[in-house]
C-alpha cells in the first residue's frame, strides 16, 4: 500500500490535487509524469525521506508499489 507520505510527494511534484495511486500505478498512468517530473519525484523522495537510492536500485522500479518497497527497505521498515 502507498503511504500517504510517498503519494504526497509524487502529487505535489506533478502538480496535482488527487490521484488514485496504487501499488500497480505506472508512470504514463499518471498526468504529467513524465522523464524530467522522474527525476523530480525521486529527488525529492530521497530528501522527504532522508534516504539515497542507486542507480540500478532506480532502474529496477516498475511501479508505484516499487518505489514504496525500496523507501521503505530503507528505513528499515
Amino acid at each position: 500500500m502507498i503511504s500517504a507520505e510517498l503519494k504526497a510527494v509524487i502529487l505535489k511534484q506533478l502538480n496535482l490535487d488527487d490521484f488514485n495511486l496504487q501499488d500497480d500505478t505506472i508512470a504514463p498512468q499518471v498526468p504529467g509524469w513524465d522523464s524530467l517530473n522522474h527525476i523530480n519525484i525521486i529527488v525529492e523522495v530521497e530528501h522527504k525521506f532522508g534516504v539515497k537510492f542507486k542507480s540500478r536500485e532506480l532502474l529496477q522500479l516498475k511501479c508505484v508499489g516499487d518505489l514504496q518497497k525500496l523507501v521503505d527497505s530503507k528505513l528499515g521498515k
